[in-house]
Protein backbone atom coordinates (compact mmCIF):
# COMPACT_ATOMS: atom_id res chain seq x y z
CA UNK A 1 0.00 0.00 0.00
CA UNK A 2 1.63 3.28 -1.13
CA UNK A 3 1.84 6.60 0.65
CA UNK A 4 -0.99 8.31 -1.23
CA UNK A 5 -3.31 5.38 -0.46
CA UNK A 6 -2.44 5.60 3.23
CA UNK A 7 -3.19 9.30 3.25
CA UNK A 8 -6.47 8.77 1.38
CA UNK A 9 -7.62 6.14 3.87
CA UNK A 10 -6.72 8.31 6.86
CA UNK A 11 -8.69 11.15 5.31
CA UNK A 12 -11.69 8.91 4.59
CA UNK A 13 -11.64 7.63 8.17
CA UNK A 14 -11.35 11.21 9.46
CA UNK A 15 -8.10 10.45 11.24
CA UNK A 16 -7.00 14.05 10.79
CA UNK A 17 -4.46 14.11 13.59
CA UNK A 18 -2.90 10.88 12.37
CA UNK A 19 -2.84 12.17 8.79
CA UNK A 20 -1.07 15.41 9.73
CA UNK A 21 1.47 13.49 11.82
CA UNK A 22 2.06 10.97 9.03
CA UNK A 23 2.68 13.74 6.50
CA UNK A 24 5.10 15.41 8.91
CA UNK A 25 6.99 12.14 9.38
CA UNK A 26 7.28 11.73 5.62
CA UNK A 27 8.46 15.30 5.03
CA UNK A 28 11.16 15.06 7.69
CA UNK A 29 11.94 11.41 6.86
CA UNK A 30 11.63 10.72 10.59
CA UNK A 31 9.59 7.58 9.88
CA UNK A 32 12.76 5.85 8.68
CA UNK A 33 14.14 5.98 12.23
CA UNK A 34 11.07 4.55 13.93
CA UNK A 35 10.13 0.95 14.50
CA UNK A 36 6.61 -0.20 13.59
CA UNK A 37 5.53 -0.01 17.24
CA UNK A 38 7.11 3.43 17.73
CA UNK A 39 5.56 4.77 14.54
CA UNK A 40 2.12 3.45 15.45
CA UNK A 41 2.35 4.96 18.93
CA UNK A 42 3.40 8.30 17.46
CA UNK A 43 0.41 8.34 15.08
CA UNK A 44 -2.07 7.26 17.74
CA UNK A 45 -0.87 9.94 20.18
CA UNK A 46 -1.20 12.58 17.46
CA UNK A 47 -4.78 11.49 16.73
CA UNK A 48 -5.66 11.44 20.42
CA UNK A 49 -4.32 14.99 20.97
CA UNK A 50 -6.00 16.34 17.85
CA UNK A 51 -9.39 14.91 18.86
CA UNK A 52 -8.98 16.40 22.31
CA UNK A 53 -8.26 19.82 20.82
CA UNK A 54 -11.32 19.55 18.56
CA UNK A 55 -13.51 18.66 21.53
CA UNK A 56 -12.26 21.67 23.49
CA UNK A 57 -13.01 23.95 20.54
CA UNK A 58 -16.53 22.50 20.23
CA UNK A 59 -17.16 23.01 23.94
CA UNK A 60 -15.93 26.61 23.79
CA UNK A 61 -18.05 27.40 20.75
CA UNK A 62 -21.16 25.86 22.32
CA UNK A 63 -20.63 27.77 25.58
CA UNK A 64 -21.15 31.18 23.97
CA UNK A 65 -18.58 33.08 26.00
CA UNK A 66 -18.60 36.86 26.19
CA UNK A 67 -14.80 37.03 26.12
CA UNK A 68 -12.00 34.92 24.75
CA UNK A 69 -10.07 34.70 28.01
CA UNK A 70 -7.66 32.49 29.88
CA UNK A 71 -6.46 32.36 33.47
CA UNK A 72 -2.92 33.29 32.43
CA UNK A 73 -4.18 36.71 31.30
CA UNK A 74 -5.62 37.68 34.68
CA UNK A 75 -4.14 40.69 36.48
CA UNK A 76 -3.60 40.24 40.21
CA UNK A 77 -3.23 43.10 42.67
CA UNK A 78 -4.32 43.74 46.27
CA UNK A 79 -6.55 46.61 45.18
CA UNK A 80 -8.52 44.36 42.84
CA UNK A 81 -9.42 41.79 45.49
CA UNK A 82 -8.38 38.98 43.18
CA UNK A 83 -6.35 36.34 44.97
CA UNK A 84 -4.03 34.22 42.83
CA UNK A 85 -4.15 31.26 45.22
CA UNK A 86 -7.96 31.15 45.13
CA UNK A 87 -7.96 31.17 41.33
CA UNK A 88 -5.31 28.44 41.29
CA UNK A 89 -7.48 26.26 43.55
CA UNK A 90 -10.38 26.61 41.09
CA UNK A 91 -8.27 25.88 38.03
CA UNK A 92 -8.43 22.09 38.46
CA UNK A 93 -12.24 22.07 38.19
CA UNK A 94 -12.96 20.28 41.47
CA UNK A 95 -15.60 22.89 42.33
CA UNK A 96 -17.46 21.71 39.22
CA UNK A 97 -17.33 18.07 40.29
CA UNK A 98 -18.64 19.12 43.70
CA UNK A 99 -21.46 21.26 42.30
CA UNK A 100 -20.29 24.43 44.04
CA UNK A 101 -21.12 28.03 43.21
CA UNK A 102 -18.89 31.03 42.56
CA UNK A 103 -20.32 34.48 43.28
CA UNK A 104 -18.55 37.46 41.67
CA UNK A 105 -19.44 41.03 42.56
CA UNK A 106 -17.93 44.43 41.87
CA UNK A 107 -18.43 47.64 39.92
CA UNK A 108 -18.48 47.97 36.14
CA UNK A 109 -15.04 47.43 34.64
CA UNK A 110 -13.63 45.46 37.57
CA UNK A 111 -13.06 42.40 35.39
CA UNK A 112 -15.86 40.15 36.66
CA UNK A 113 -17.02 38.95 33.24
CA UNK A 114 -13.46 38.39 32.09
CA UNK A 115 -12.72 36.29 35.17
CA UNK A 116 -15.91 34.28 34.68
CA UNK A 117 -15.03 33.73 31.03
CA UNK A 118 -11.49 32.65 31.92
CA UNK A 119 -12.82 30.08 34.41
CA UNK A 120 -15.30 28.92 31.78
CA UNK A 121 -12.60 28.48 29.14
CA UNK A 122 -10.53 26.55 31.67
CA UNK A 123 -13.51 24.29 32.36
CA UNK A 124 -13.83 23.58 28.62
CA UNK A 125 -10.10 22.78 28.51
CA UNK A 126 -10.76 20.20 31.23
CA UNK A 127 -13.61 18.70 29.19
CA UNK A 128 -16.65 20.14 31.02
CA UNK A 129 -19.80 21.35 29.26
CA UNK A 130 -20.29 25.06 29.92
CA UNK A 131 -23.15 27.48 29.18
CA UNK A 132 -22.63 31.24 29.38
CA UNK A 133 -25.68 33.52 29.52
CA UNK A 134 -26.25 37.21 29.95
CA UNK A 135 -29.07 37.24 32.52
CA UNK A 136 -31.33 39.57 30.54
CA UNK A 137 -30.92 37.53 27.37
CA UNK A 138 -31.62 34.33 29.29
CA UNK A 139 -34.83 35.87 30.63
CA UNK A 140 -35.85 36.69 27.05
CA UNK A 141 -35.10 33.13 25.94
CA UNK A 142 -37.21 31.77 28.80
CA UNK A 143 -40.15 33.99 27.80
CA UNK A 144 -39.93 32.88 24.17
CA UNK A 145 -39.52 29.22 25.15
CA UNK A 146 -42.59 29.39 27.37
CA UNK A 147 -44.56 30.96 24.51
CA UNK A 148 -43.63 28.29 21.94
CA UNK A 149 -43.83 25.36 24.36
CA UNK A 150 -40.10 24.57 24.47
CA UNK A 151 -39.54 25.76 28.05
CA UNK A 152 -38.90 22.27 29.44
CA UNK A 153 -36.34 21.63 26.71
CA UNK A 154 -34.50 24.86 27.51
CA UNK A 155 -34.52 24.22 31.26
CA UNK A 156 -33.26 20.68 30.62
CA UNK A 157 -30.41 22.03 28.48
CA UNK A 158 -29.42 24.45 31.23
CA UNK A 159 -29.62 21.74 33.88
CA UNK A 160 -27.25 19.50 31.89
CA UNK A 161 -24.51 22.15 31.69
CA UNK A 162 -21.80 21.10 34.10
CA UNK A 163 -20.94 24.78 34.59
CA UNK A 164 -23.55 27.52 34.15
CA UNK A 165 -22.38 31.15 34.06
CA UNK A 166 -25.01 33.86 34.60
CA UNK A 167 -23.54 37.27 33.81
CA UNK A 168 -24.96 40.73 34.64
CA UNK A 169 -27.35 39.41 37.26
CA UNK A 170 -29.36 42.08 39.05
CA UNK A 171 -29.60 44.78 36.38
CA UNK A 172 -33.39 44.64 36.72
CA UNK A 173 -35.66 43.27 39.46
CA UNK A 174 -37.22 39.89 38.67
CA UNK A 175 -40.95 39.46 38.24
CA UNK A 176 -42.79 36.47 39.71
CA UNK A 177 -42.23 34.12 36.75
CA UNK A 178 -38.59 35.09 36.41
CA UNK A 179 -37.81 34.45 40.06
CA UNK A 180 -39.55 31.07 39.88
CA UNK A 181 -37.55 30.17 36.78
CA UNK A 182 -34.34 31.12 38.58
CA UNK A 183 -35.38 28.99 41.55
CA UNK A 184 -35.98 26.03 39.22
CA UNK A 185 -32.55 26.49 37.64
CA UNK A 186 -30.75 26.80 40.97
CA UNK A 187 -32.69 23.91 42.51
CA UNK A 188 -31.83 21.60 39.59
CA UNK A 189 -28.15 22.43 39.99
CA UNK A 190 -27.87 22.42 43.79
CA UNK A 191 -24.92 20.20 44.86
CA UNK A 192 -25.04 18.67 41.40
CA UNK A 193 -23.69 21.15 38.87
CA UNK A 194 -21.57 24.26 39.30
CA UNK A 195 -22.87 27.81 38.84
CA UNK A 196 -21.08 31.14 38.49
CA UNK A 197 -23.15 34.29 39.05
CA UNK A 198 -21.73 37.69 38.14
CA UNK A 199 -23.27 40.93 39.43
CA UNK A 200 -22.50 44.59 39.99
CA UNK A 201 -24.51 44.40 43.21
CA UNK A 202 -23.31 43.04 46.56
CA UNK A 203 -24.86 39.70 47.44
CA UNK A 204 -26.85 41.34 50.26
CA UNK A 205 -28.73 43.35 47.60
CA UNK A 206 -29.76 40.24 45.68
CA UNK A 207 -32.76 39.82 47.96
CA UNK A 208 -34.18 43.06 46.57
CA UNK A 209 -33.50 41.97 42.98
CA UNK A 210 -35.24 38.63 43.45
CA UNK A 211 -38.13 40.39 45.14
CA UNK A 212 -40.00 37.75 47.10
CA UNK A 213 -38.28 37.05 50.44
CA UNK A 214 -39.35 33.39 50.55
CA UNK A 215 -38.10 32.65 47.04
CA UNK A 216 -34.97 34.73 47.63
CA UNK A 217 -34.17 32.75 50.78
CA UNK A 218 -34.63 29.49 48.86
CA UNK A 219 -32.37 30.60 46.00
CA UNK A 220 -29.59 32.16 48.07
CA UNK A 221 -29.61 29.36 50.63
CA UNK A 222 -28.67 26.98 47.80
CA UNK A 223 -25.90 29.26 46.56
CA UNK A 224 -24.18 31.07 49.40
CA UNK A 225 -23.14 28.46 51.95
CA UNK A 226 -20.69 26.51 49.77
CA UNK A 227 -19.84 29.37 47.40
CA UNK A 228 -16.46 30.77 46.51
CA UNK A 229 -16.62 34.57 46.62
CA UNK A 230 -14.87 37.24 44.59
CA UNK A 231 -15.53 40.87 45.52
CA UNK A 232 -13.57 42.77 42.88
CA UNK A 233 -12.65 46.43 42.97
CA UNK A 234 -9.86 48.80 42.07
CA UNK A 235 -9.41 50.94 38.95
CA UNK A 236 -11.52 49.96 35.94
CA UNK A 237 -9.72 47.39 33.82
CA UNK A 238 -11.33 48.90 30.72
CA UNK A 239 -9.20 52.04 31.11
CA UNK A 240 -6.13 49.86 30.59
CA UNK A 241 -7.31 48.40 27.27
Amino acid sequence: MNTSTNEHLMGQLRLHGMLASWQSLLQTRTHQNLSLVEGLQHLLEAEYLERGDRRVQRLRKAAGFRYQACLEELTYSPSRGLDKNTVALLADGQYIDQGQAILMTGPTGSGKSFLASALGHQACQLGYKVSYYNMQKLIQQLVLARADGSILKLLSKIAKSQLLILDDFGLKPLDNQQRLDLLDIVEDRHQNMATIIVSQLPVTNWYDVIGDSTVADAILDRLIHTAHRFELGGESMRKKL
